[in-house]
C-alpha cells in the first residue's frame, strides 16, 4: 500500500470521516499541553488537519490562528467553509515548504499514515517551520513496525518507528522531548510526543 492510496481513500470517504469523527475532545488535555507552549495569538501549522472539526476548532477557540494542509481537497473544502478566516492548503506534508516559521506545528494522526523512511525526513521539515520555542505534537505507534488497519472496508496504513529512534530524530533537528506518552489510556490509546524547537 502506497502514500497515494491513503490520500485517495480519506478524499473518497471524506464525507464519511466527517460524519464519524466525533466532536467530543479526547485530545483535550494534551491540546492545552501543546498551548501551554505556544504564545495567545500564535499560529499552528497543522500537517494533516482533515475537516479540522474538532481540534483545530478547539484550537481557534483558545486564541489560536490556523493554517491546516491536507492532502484531500474535499477535506480543505470543509475547512474553508467552516472557518473562512484561517488558511487551508491542499498538500501533502512531505512536500511541504512555506517559507515561514510557525508558533506550534501539529501532526496528530497523520505522520503515522507516511511509511517510516517518509517519516525519517519529516523531522527536518517540521524543524524548518518551528519559531524558536515551538511546540510540536504529533501521534506514532508505540514500537518499530507497520499496520494495515481498515476504513470503511478499505485497508488503512500504519508506520511507526522505535522510541528511540524518534527521539534521536527530534534532537538531531533541534527538538526537545517535553512528554511522551505510549498508549495513553486517557486518550484513547494513542501514542503522543510532544517536543520544544530550539529550547
Amino acid at each position: 500500500m502506497s502514500a497515494a492510496d491513503i490520500i485517495d481513500l480519506y478524499e473518497r470517504h471524506a464525507a464519511d470521516y466527517d460524519r464519524d469523527r466525533g466532536r467530543g475532545l479526547l485530545e483535550q488535555s494534551w491540546l492545552d499541553r501543546f498551548l501551554a507552549y505556544m504564545p495567545s495569538g500564535g499560529t499552528v501549522l497543522d500537517l494533516g488537519c482533515g475537516m479540522g472539526d474538532p481540534i483545530a476548532r478547539y484550537l481557534m477557540t483558545r486564541g489560536r490562528q490556523v493554517l491546516g494542509v491536507d492532502s484531500a481537497p474535499s477535506m480543505i473544502a470543509m475547512c474553508r467553509a467552516r472557518f473562512p478566516s484561517c488558511e487551508w492548503l491542499v498538500g501533502d506534508m512531505r512536500e511541504v515548504d512555506l517559507g515561514r516559521r510557525f508558533e506550534g506545528i501539529l501532526a496528530w494522526d497523520s505522520s503515522f499514515h507516511l511509511k517510516r523512511e517518509d517519516q525519517r525526513l519529516m523531522f527536518e521539515r517540521f524543524a524548518r517551520h518551528a519559531a524558536p520555542g515551538a511546540p510540536l505534537m504529533f501521534t506514532s505507534g508505540p514500537y518499530d513496525g507497520e499496520a494495515i488497519g481498515s476504513y470503511h472496508g478499505e485497508p488503512l496504513f500504519h508506520a511507526s518507528l522505535d522510541p528511540a529512534e524518534y527521539r534521536q530524530l527530534l534532537r538531531a533537528n533541534g527538538f526537545l522531548v517535553r512528554d511522551y506518552v505510549p498508549d495513553d489510556p486517557e486518550c484513547g490509546g494513542h501514542t503522543i510526543w510532544l517536543a520544544t524547537h530550539g529550547s
